[in-house]
């Protein structure tokens, strides 16, 4: 036991106090989108009494929105600094979580969604960006390990609770999201840095019109193009954990909510158990060997469900998923992070934040239309398929040339 306790306090030590501080935030803030999020179709599906199909065109309306939000943050986030774009993001998703927990329409719900949604997403570079300013490269895949961990405590307690809160009433869950986002914005006031690297002496400032069109720089780095074009093919498989698994599984197995809770606090249980000591020892192996393999553990996960039945076999089919998460998160965000020049790091993570975009705008949709079709089984072989490709894609990947590339990235961060 005391060995044990030397090593966490090894580990503790190892880091910076703000990159602790910071895990602290997203734990709190998370705990909000853990209880909300996952149970989102399922509030649409109920509340509004509309199909899969529909709700796949309503995720791809707050995708759109939420790329706008996610290219103004990268700006942001780059020019004025991390700190601050984080504050308003958080404020502005309180805003968001009450305007639609208490819109009476579906109409007045999609535009307090994407006119207040797009800006509440101008967050998400600063927050990519937060750890690999903090980190030196060689800490990074296991400092957003740790990042994992953290974020899977939250998830292990959210479900359940929301579930529960669910059987009374989809509004608490709207409420809670929101006053946690308020804690989370308070902490970032009182006890986080500002983690923007100082511009190197002598050089002279962007203006904000280079700024924007630094993007254009990011787009011609072909190798880091092609990396988000195949794991686009990924998260496209991935999002049906948080959209169409839960009602698959509440309409074609009789599943309940409650379960369905279950099934996701066993993934972040998991997670928080053991992903720290899988990121070590994967640590030393090629970034895209490692993307390939948990691509196939998705792959492989998520078509059971369309072969399996009972309880058993969905935490079979959950815990194979989790492994490849487990495999792909840390060495993902890594990856990112080591093809971006430090200067431009804010833009780089929201380019990267266009595989969820892309992926939440076209994915949801098709997936409704096969989840709607007189065989919903055929989602989960298609999501199979698709996650065979991507696999392939990282597969070919893994060769000299990226290697090359990422320790071009890293050397030009020392």
């Amino acid at each position: 036991m005391h060995d044990r306790l030397v090593k966490l306090k090894k580990i503790f030590n190892d880091y910076p106090r703000a990159f602790w501080t910071y895990n602290l935030i997203v734990f709190i803030d998370h705990l909000g989108g853990f209880m909300l999020y996952p149970f989102f179709a399922l509030y649409l599906t109920k509340k509004f009494e509309i199909g899969m199909s529909t709700v796949g065109v309503l995720f791809a309306v707050f995708s759109v929105s939420g790329m706008a939000g996610n290219a103004l943050g990268g700006v942001l986030a780059d020019r004025f600094g991390r700190k601050g774009v984080i504050l308003t993001s958080l404020l502005l998703s309180a805003l968001s979580a009450l305007g639609m927990g208490f819109a009476p329409t579906l109409t007045v719900f999609i535009a307090v969604s994407v006119i207040v949604g797009t800006l509440s997403n101008i967050g998400g570079p600063a927050h990519e960006a937060v750890i690999a300013d903090l980190l030196p490269p060689e800490k990074r895949a296991e400092g957003y390990g740790i990042y994992r961990v953290v974020f899977n405590v939250s998830a292990i307690i959210a479900p359940p609770v929301a579930g529960f809160l669910v059987a009374k009433s989809y509004l608490t869950l709207f409420v809670v999201d929101a006053v946690i986002s308020v804690l989370a914005a308070i902490i970032v006031i009182f006890a986080l840095p500002e983690t923007k690297p100082e511009s190197k002496s002598g050089a002279k400032p962007e203006t904000l019109k280079q700024t924007f069109t630094g993007y254009i720089r990011v787009f011609k780095d072909g190798p880091f193009v092609i990396f988000i074009a195949i794991t686009v093919l990924m998260t496209l498989v991935y999002m049906n954990m948080n959209t169409t698994l839960g009602v698959f599984l509440r309409d074609y197995r009789g599943l309940k909510e409650v379960s369905y809770g279950t099934l996701l606090s066993i993934n972040a249980i998991i997670v928080v158990v053991m992903q720290f000591w899988v990121t070590r020892k994967l640590e030393k192996f090629k970034p895209m060997l490692m993307m390939a393999i948990g691509t196939l553990l998705y792959a492989v996960g998520f078509a059971m469900y369309g072969f399996v039945t009972g309880f058993i076999l969905f935490i079979t089919a959950m815990v194979i998923i989790t492994i490849g998460e487990m495999v792909v998160s840390p060495f993902q965000q890594s990856i990112v992070a080591g093809f971006a020049p430090e200067d431009m790091r804010g833009r780089y993570m929201a380019v990267s934040g266009l595989t969820w975009s892309i992926a939440f705008t076209i994915g949801p949709y098709f997936a409704g239309l096969l989840l709607d079709s007189k065989n919903p089984n055929v989602l989960w072989y298609v999501s199979g398929l698709v996650g065979l490709i991507a696999t392939f894609g990282f597969l070919l990947f893994n060769n000299k040339r990226f290697q090359i590339k990422q320790e071009d990235s890293f050397n030009n961060q020392s």
